[in-house]
């Protein structure tokens, strides 16, 4: 059964954390009238363009009348559009999400607190999220500090003995311990790991690995580690670094452990962090943002060529994870700030999203 998108208006821009510098006044006075769930998704609250909420209706002043947005109670505003958060809350409350975290929301500082914040208020009000990271652009530049120039391969690092060495120093031993400190200074408890840790991951080389070196794939999920942490609340944050059966570490794309995780752990939803909009029908016109589609559309689309290059793997992965069960998966632009809030709690959400 084909789902369709089904949130409402969104909070991308209001900041949960920290307060607010100034009182919001709402544009108009009209009341919140919510639309009858259309689907499995979500009834959340729509957006378009730019964070704009209809303002509920002002508390009444003397004489009978509504308030102005001068006398609009202070708070108001915040508290109407946090209570219209409720259907939502209520969908996704103890599901786990599987979020893949890289690109521009790594290398920008106010976009990582962004995703930080983000997944600290889903799991706050219920939700299992888990983060899975890779680390690209800090493994080059420790790669650069020791004196290897990185080599890549059809899109792909090219990993020696030596590189694989310095990648899993990187992801497992500094991002993933930073990441991990950002999400514990935020209020939540995370958790840091590595494929290798619990055997969550065992490894296999990846087919053409006569000509990358320790580059691998998949070859089993073991989640037993991962479920007394999400119980407990805890957030796991998971490095794309695993070993095969005699212990030799790999390095693996990270949307493809998210893509496995979320399977092994019946996910309700897996989100892709990417540095561009979604799925385009025009790769040179942002507006041709595919909102939603089903396996068979997007299949059709690769056919056609509409899709390519680095999106490939990537729609690739949403494609298996729905096959074994995930529920949705979403490619999402995190050049966009709170676009994790967008994309799960609202009707227009931040990228592309794949149904089974």
């Amino acid at each position: 059964m084909a789902l369709t998108r089904n949130h409402h208006p969104s909070l991308s821009s209001l900041p949960l954390s920290p307060p607010l510098s100034k009182t919001l006044t709402p544009k108009t006075p009209n009341a919140l009238s919510l639309p009858p769930p259309r689907s499995l998704r979500t009834p959340c609250l729509s957006v378009t363009g730019s964070f704009a909420v209809p303002a509920p209706a002002p508390a009444p002043v003397a004489g009978g009348g509504p308030a102005s947005p001068a006398t609009y109670p202070p708070g108001q505003f915040r508290v109407d559009v946090l209570s219209e958060s409720l259907p939502f809350i209520q969908k996704f409350r103890g599901k786990t999400i599987v979020v893949k975290y890289g690109g521009a929301a790594m290398k920008s500082e106010a976009l990582r607190a962004s995703v930080v914040n983000d997944l600290v208020l889903l799991a706050c009000v219920g939700l299992r999220p888990v983060l899975v990271h890779g680390g690209g652009p800090e493994i080059n530049s420790w790669l650069g500090r020791l004196g290897v120039e990185p080599v890549f391969r059809d899109g792909l690092r090219v990993t020696d003995a030596s590189t694989m060495e310095i990648v899993s120093m990187v992801l497992v031993g500094k991002v993933n311990k930073h990441l991990v400190s950002l999400i514990n200074r935020a209020g939540a408890t995370a958790v840091g790991l590595s494929g290798m840790d619990g055997c969550l991951l065992t490894a296999r080389p990846a087919p053409n690995a006569v000509q990358l070196g320790f580059v691998g794939e998949v070859a089993s999920v073991d989640p037993t580690v991962l479920r007394p942490l999400t119980d407990s609340g805890h957030i796991p944050v998971i490095a794309s670094v695993a070993a095969d059966k005699e212990g030799q570490p790999y390095n693996i794309n990270a949307d493809t452990v998210a893509g496995e995780l979320a399977a092994a752990l019946g996910a309700e939803k897996l989100i892709l962090l990417t540095d561009v909009a979604g799925i385009l029908r025009d790769r040179n016109d942002p507006g041709s943002l595919v909102k939603e589609i089903d396996i068979k559309g997007v299949k059709k689309m690769i056919g056609e060529g509409l899709v390519a290059g680095g999106m490939i793997p990537k729609v690739n992965c949403c494609v298996r994870s729905l096959a074994q069960g995930v529920r949705t998966t979403s490619i999402i632009d995190g050049r966009v700030p709170h676009s994790l809030l967008l994309e799960i709690m609202t009707d227009e959400g931040a990228g592309t999203m794949i149904t089974g």
